[in-house]
């Protein structure tokens, strides 16, 4: 009869023993050469807070403190205008706001009837090629983009307008039963002078 077999508990001791304090490590940053001596648990990577809470992934200037706020809504941020150009831009925003205004008075805001007065300051509707390829002209004039009211798409009255000054620089304006404005700005990367819609 053979003798019975016995388990070597020892050495799994050992084993598990050893796993353990290798796993005791994991999560702990180790300094480098350059940040030896500094504070532990500081991390050379991380600036601190602005205040008590505040997320480390927030982007710099990036609103509502979402990360990636600022390359998710790189599309609704205008292009830079030349100094000379944003001159331009300005001066014909100045043409146009006592226009709207004259309109917003008579409460007409229909994109025809404010069509047809901006034309007769001179300026020539814009045409686009079927590929969207800009064919001559400056200004555009369409409705009010359309959105969701009781689970409704309804388009509110008024119209917006896009003036093309420059390849770099433009005049974005509304007028609408509330209010009328007119602002120089450049065009943005995916809708031309015209802010795209919020959501993408």
């Amino acid at each position: 009869m053979t003798a019975p077999t016995t388990v070597r508990r020892a050495p799994l001791a050992a084993l598990a023993l050893a796993a353990a304090l290798a796993l005791t490590g994991c999560g702990e940053l180790r300094a480098s050469d350059a940040t030896a001596g500094a504070t532990p648990g500081a991390s050379a990577r991380s600036p601190s807070p602005t205040a008590p809470g505040a997320s480390p992934y927030v982007e710099p200037g990036a609103g509502d403190g979402a990360p990636h706020h600022n390359e998710n809504n790189a599309y609704r941020r205008p292009g830079e205008m030349s100094p000379e150009h944003a001159r331009d831009a300005e001066r014909e925003a100045s043409r146009i706001r006592p226009v709207l205004r004259r309109l917003w008075k008579q409460r007409t805001w229909d994109p025809a009837s404010v069509k047809a007065a901006l034309l007769r300051l001179g300026y020539e509707e814009e045409r686009v090629g079927a590929d969207g390829t800009r064919l001559g002209g400056t200004l555009t004039v369409t409705e009010m983009l359309s959105r969701y009211d009781d689970g409704r798409r309804v388009t509110p009255e008024g119209a917006r307008i896009a003036l093309r000054v420059h390849d770099d620089a433009c005049v974005t304006a509304f007028v609408q039963p509330s209010n009328t404005d007119a602002t120089a700005n450049g065009p943005y990367p995916e809708t031309g002078c015209f802010a795209p819609p919020v959501g993408h």
